[in-house]
């Protein structure tokens, strides 16, 4: 059975662009993102480090550390690097993981053989700083991803792990919050100082707390 929301996400120890890592010791007290791409070298993969290499800033505000993966080695990393930096106008500032012998894909659940016996898919995952999985999402090889999207649900993960809210859909950051069910609405008041909004007895929205 692979892995489900809640579990705890694996740790390794694996060399990377950047040298060795166990992966628990270079998260340390951060959030964390850890990707995959199907292979070194292909158009799509080329793009999306290239983007992520570009949101340094966002991802350390938000206290976050990322690692990506493939099956390929870390030579072949290394080399592909220098095209990344080159066509995307970047400087890769985060380990690539070589993972020849295909155990943290495995552990991860990052190869799906329907799809590909071999290669990993965009498999995607956000680490907790107590090393719970906090979202999974698998994208097809041919579709990158959206990382926008991905800072957004950071933003989301980080504001209910602080306070008893839900973010609605579409919710962008600075944009009203549902308070969460267990918060009776007598307690409302000195949770939520900024007022609040009941729209039903289940649904009660109230300005984000921490803008």
């Amino acid at each position: 059975m692979g892995l489900r929301l809640g579990d705890t996400a694996p740790n390794f120890k694996a060399k990377t662009s950047q040298g060795e890592i166990d992966f628990y010791e270079f998260l340390g007290d951060s959030w964390g993102v850890l990707f995959s791409h199907p292979a070194d070298y292909t158009p799509v993969c080329t793009t999306e480090l290239g983007k992520t290499a570009s949101l340094k800033e966002e991802f350390a505000k938000r206290n976050v550390k990322v690692a990506a993966l493939s099956v390929d080695s870390v030579e072949s990393h290394k080399g592909w690097i220098n095209d990344i930096n080159e066509t995307q106008n970047v400087e890769i500032n985060f380990p690539i993981i070589g993972d020849e012998d295909r155990k943290i894909a495995e552990a991860y659940d990052m190869i799906h053989p329907n799809a590909s016996m071999t290669a990993t898919v965009r498999s995607l995952f956000i680490i907790a700083p107590d090393k719970t999985i906090k979202l999974m999402i698998t994208y097809p090889a041919s579709t990158g991803r959206n990382f926008q999207e991905i800072l957004r649900v950071i933003d989301s993960l980080q504001l209910t792990a602080k306070y008893s809210v839900a973010t609605p859909a579409d919710w962008k950051d600075g944009e009203d919050v549902i308070i969460v069910p267990a918060v009776k609405t007598e307690d409302i008041p000195a949770k939520f100082p900024k007022g609040y909004k009941q729209i039903k007895p289940y649904l009660r929205t109230t300005p984000q707390p921490n803008k």
